[in-house]
């Protein structure tokens, strides 16, 4: 895949029972704050949110999974696209439902969506990407990312899926290509 356009369009989109389905993920890094003799010390785990295009808040890169797509491909395009950063998906952390006004269309007239999230381990962030004229970046703790998140299902996806995940040690279960 050479040219970096973000998909528009719903034609593709994946559907279930009256539920689009949403593929997105959770960006993580680890960040060391250095001691005063210039040594890293402290581990710091930080999340990548991005600004929501419709209201205050912030959230975690996801979107519509594509009928041409895996849902892991569709989780790793959706943080290219809107956050700009490569990494290695390393857990599934769940599904999560929610409804939204903006995707009512006549395959989900109630807006119905379930989003397949994941933990993302990111290894590079792009200095330009498709969505960047619309989009922020901010790498926040978790306890920020609960604080800021716009939608209350993200926020469960951080706190029962992320949080519990990073405390059991990060074990990854994804398979690897």
């Amino acid at each position: 895949m050479s040219e970096l356009v973000a998909r528009t369009g719903r034609h593709q989109q994946r559907y279930e029972a009256g539920c689009r389905l949403i593929a997105g993920c959770i960006p993580f890094r680890f960040r060391y704050t250095e001691g005063s003799n210039g040594n890293k010390s402290e581990k710091i785990l930080e999340v990548l949110m991005i600004n929501s295009t419709s209201g205050p808040g912030l959230l975690f890169p996801k979107g519509g999974w594509e009928n041409d797509e895996t849902v892991e491909e569709a989780a790793a395009r959706e943080a290219l696209e809107e956050a700009g950063v490569r990494g290695e998906l390393m857990h599934f952390l769940g599904h999560y439902d929610f409804k939204s006004k903006t995707l009512q269309d006549e395959f989900s007239p109630e807006g119905r969506c379930r989003a397949a999230m994941f933990a993302l381990f990111v290894k590079e962030e792009l200095n330009s990407w498709p969505e960047q004229s619309r989009r922020v970046r901010s790498w926040v703790t978790i306890p920020e990312a609960v604080e800021c998140c716009r939608h209350s299902w993200m926020r469960e996806a951080l706190e029962n899926g992320f949080k519990k995940w990073s405390a059991d040690g990060m074990i990854t279960t994804m398979e690897h290509h």
